[in-house]
């Protein structure tokens, strides 16, 4: 599976219920050196309540301008937040399902 085939899929608690759709992923460097950084591994999956399109990196507390752009972004991902790459029990062709006790962090950034 590749990135692509993630962003915009619906996404559901265990119980089946909605959570919103994948906006975009979180990753973190620290595999072992590949080159000069170190390999990429997927951290978890911002999920939007409102809408399945980017946030274009508006996440970031100190990312405002311009200013019009960064307001309605952020109007639109209200709630988004970050779900674990371990808090994902399956995916399949129906959407990301969430495990049983996952929990909901924030997904903004500094």
């Amino acid at each position: 599976m590749i990135l692509s085939d993630l962003l915009g899929v619906p996404v559901t608690d265990p119980a089946g219920a909605p959570l919103g759709r994948v906006a975009d992923a979180r990753f973190v460097l620290d595999g072992p050196l590949d080159g000069q950084l170190a390999a990429a591994r997927l951290f978890g999956l911002l999920v939007s309540p409102h809408t399945g399109s980017s946030f274009l990196g508006y996440e970031r507390r100190t990312m405002r301008a311009p200013y019009p752009i960064a307001v309605v972004l952020r109007w639109r991902h209200r709630g988004i937040f970050l779900l674990r790459w371990e808090d994902v029990e399956r995916v399949d062709r129906d959407g990301v399902h969430a495990r049983p006790g996952w929990t909901r962090y924030d997904a903004t950034i500094d």
